[in-house]
């Protein structure tokens, strides 16, 4: 799928003409008011179910889709930088919805990765896009990305992010930051030749907070490629845009590229408690597809309390999301599952196993993480929580709803006590050997152990 220059100038033409709205009001009264308004209109009031945190009701996993999809009908998309909104009408956002594509590919040769759409109860294994974009120190770069790709069940390669460049700090807008983005291209390339995975396809660009690191390693020679890897357009809460963005998906058509639109919804924040941030990130979900076209994306919530989304409000909005994705739509939906605790932890694996299981049985075609330690800490990334949520992720793809509920249940009491004061765990270099790329006999315990928990649950690993 390329990009459509015409709905491409549309969008900047919208964003540039479109209805006035400032930033103040928006978080505070448009999407506020909007949301209460259709959740009271589609009875979706108080509607969560902690003591069910994989939802079990499909019928109000529908009402779902059609209140998001009024509320981007109604609210459109801000762009902060001009303080306008980019509206499209319902059947205009349903046609974006259609001319998404429903499978798609990354990577090239024998490591290309063929993503595809996913009902509930669908066999396919889903796709692993690993690690976040945490931020790490340059000396374990390198390892830590070969580490990572030497991981069979990681299908692409996002992350990690540099902290620092050729020894400078790394400033967001600055010309270092263009730097970084050839940099971090150069440096993965390199990672993935060693693991003997050339080829995979890359997520472009994580070091990338402004568009400047898009603009630096995207389609420059030898960088990243157009027809072999995809640009990361993350957008602000909630259901914004903005110039850095739209630069971002700017430069994805001059280069022949495609789009990744990833957002979330914060509970607890503008969007309301879980019900409004399911719906809000419905709505962020069908105005990505449709300003950024995107093949790949969606927004997801996270819990403002917890810092994450492996609680029981936030998976069980988690659920509703992707339910209503995968019944309502054919897009390729990715989330990204935030964990709060560090590396060599039971509770990070306790974290991974729910939540990874949790999306792969309500129809996410793709997730990218971990995002050990909640991404607060450099460092704190290993390839040993990589391979575990990827085996539960590919494993989980045949459970039924039921049966993802009934393992959560279980497995939710080993960890949900400690969410919001998670454990940091330790960095790379302090439970692995770094030469060797082996874990800890430490972290390798913990992992056996949590695992074995996790099959006697009913995770079939």
């Amino acid at each position: 799928m390329s990009i459509n220059r015409h709905k491409l100038l549309e969008v900047l033409e919208k964003a540039h003409r479109g209805p006035i709205c400032r930033q103040f009001d928006w978080d505070t009264r448009v999407i506020p008011q909007t949301i209460a308004a259709k959740a009271k209109e589609f009875n979706l009031q108080k509607t969560c179910d902690p003591n069910n945190p994989v939802n079990q009701d499909l019928d109000l996993a529908d009402r779902y889709f059609q209140a998001g999809l009024q509320v981007a009908a109604e609210t459109g998309m801000l762009c902060t930088d001009t303080q306008r909104t980019i509206k499209f009408n319902r059947e205009e956002l349903l046609a974006g919805l259609d001319a998404a594509p429903s499978e798609f590919s990354l990577g090239e040769g024998t490591q290309k990765s063929y993503f595809k759409h996913r009902r509930l109860g669908d066999p396919t294994p889903p796709v692993w896009v690993a690690p976040l974009s945490i931020a790490v120190n340059e000396d374990v770069f390198m390892p830590l990305v070969e580490g990572i790709a030497s991981v069979p069940e990681v299908d692409c390669i996002e992350g990690p992010s540099l902290q620092k460049i050729w020894g400078a700090d790394l400033r967001a807008g600055s010309p270092y930051e263009l730097l970084a983005g050839r940099l971090q291209a150069d440096l993965t390339l390199e990672g993935i030749r060693r693991a003997g995975r050339e080829g995979m396809g890359l997520y472009a660009v994580g070091t990338s907070p402004t568009h400047y690191g898009v603009l630096g390693g995207y389609g420059m020679p030898g960088a990243y490629k157009p027809e072999r890897d995809i640009v990361l357009i993350l957008s602000q809460v909630e259901i914004k845009t903005s110039y850095e963005s739209l630069f971002k998906l700017s430069q994805a058509y001059n280069c022949g590229g495609i789009t990744y639109g990833g957002s979330w919804s914060m509970i607890g924040g503008y969007a309301g408690g879980p019900e409004g941030s399911a719906i809000s990130c419905i709505a962020c979900t069908i105005m990505l597809y449709n300003v950024y076209q995107c093949c790949n994306g969606a927004a997801f919530p996270y819990d403002l309390r917890t810092m994450g989304n492996c609680g029981r409000q936030a998976l069980w909005a988690l659920s509703v999301v992707f339910q209503a994705l995968s019944r309502n739509t054919h897009i390729c939906a990715n989330s990204v599952l935030n964990q709060t605790a560090g590396p060599a932890t039971p509770m990070l694996l306790y974290e991974s196993a729910v939540g990874m299981m949790t999306l792969a049985a309500c129809g996410a075609t793709s997730c990218t993480g971990p995002r050990s330690a909640g991404g607060k800490y450099s460092d704190h990334i290993t390839p040993l929580e990589t391979k575990f949520a990827g085996e539960v992720f590919k494993k989980s793809a045949k459970m039924n709803l039921t049966q993802a509920n009934d393992v959560a249940n279980k497995l939710l009491p080993k960890y949900e006590s400690m969410l919001g004061q998670a454990p940091q765990g330790k960095r790379f270099q302090d439970c692995y050997d770094v030469a060797t790329l082996r874990p800890s006999d430490e972290w390798r315990g913990i992992y056996e152990t949590v695992k074995e928990d996790a099959i006697r649950a009913g995770i079939p690993l």
